[in-house]
């Protein structure tokens, strides 16, 4: 009992000795690597140095290095660029290279937009698209085939001939049907639109259009003109009318006044001479 006792207590100081030392290395390591490191930090960083900019960020920034020239430089940003996609860890926010035909990506092995001279697919990026979908150069996305597909044919238009129904015993009849979904690149073309066949009807004649045309225009003039007949005939008899009664007025301004005729009766009465 007491030689367990004795090897467990060596045991426990050994592994103590081992963490103490891993630790001083590691404090070791970090001095050798960062010997500037500074707390008062601009840009985000939460933890720099003067040679190797930020080694650690603030809250929510993501950890990227950026290259210049022969050195990198560590950078906090908010946002990953393009090309990179961020990662979220508990003690660090870093920003990882998408690959290397992909332009942005939301893991490495989803990208979300492809490189000039790739097409996407399910967040891959392909060369050429893959059998039953075909490149799409406008989105250079692989994208299913459309085919072209039209409505049902309309009912027969009336039997025509030069665009009469009249005159003929034969002549053509047409039907039309719209493209209601035009097809891609790779598609099956639309058919025809249109189809007409021979037809034959009953023979009639057709109205002439000149002489209906002149009689109409016979009809409208001679109505025309007996409306302005009317019109001059109660014209004239207004004039004629105004005229004799300003000649009236006329008259009667013009004519003295007449004097009374004396009484006949007054001037044969008997004188009285008795005085």
């Amino acid at each position: 009992m007491q030689l367990r006792l004795i090897s467990w207590f060596f045991i426990t100081l050994n592994f103590m000795e081992y963490i103490g030392s891993q630790h001083a290395s590691r404090v070791r390591r970090q001095g050798r690597m960062h010997p500037n490191v500074s707390q008062g930090c601009q840009g985000g960083c939460a933890t720099c140095s003067d040679y190797n900019g930020c080694l650690s960020c603030k809250p929510r920034l993501f950890f990227v290095l950026e290259r210049i020239g022969m050195k990198q430089i560590g950078v906090c940003l908010s946002s990953c660029p393009s090309g990179y996609y961020g990662t979220r860890y508990p003690d660090i926010n870093k920003c990882a290279k998408c690959k290397a035909d992909c332009d942005t990506c939301f893991t490495r092995n989803f990208c979300t937009k492809c490189k000039s001279g790739f097409y996407l697919y399910s967040g891959k990026c392909l060369e050429k698209c893959p059998d039953g979908l075909e490149a799409n150069n406008h989105t250079m996305e692989c994208t299913s085939i459309v085919h072209c597909e039209t409505s049902e044919w309309s009912p027969w238009s009336p039997c025509m001939k030069k665009g009469k129904t009249c005159g003929f015993k034969r002549g053509n009849e047409v039907r039309v049907r719209e493209i209601v979904q035009h097809p891609s690149a790779r598609g099956n073309p639309c058919p025809a639109t249109s189809e007409s066949r021979k037809c034959i009807v009953q023979r009639k004649r057709c109205q002439k259009e000149g002489k209906g045309k002149k009689n109409r225009e016979e009809k409208r003039k001679k109505s025309n003109k007996d409306e302005s007949k009317e019109t001059r005939q109660e014209s004239k008899g207004r004039a004629a009318r105004r005229q004799n009664r300003e000649q009236r007025e006329n008259n009667n301004k013009t004519q003295p006044k007449k004097r009374k005729a004396p009484n006949k009766e007054q001037d044969l009465a008997p004188v009285d001479t008795a005085h």
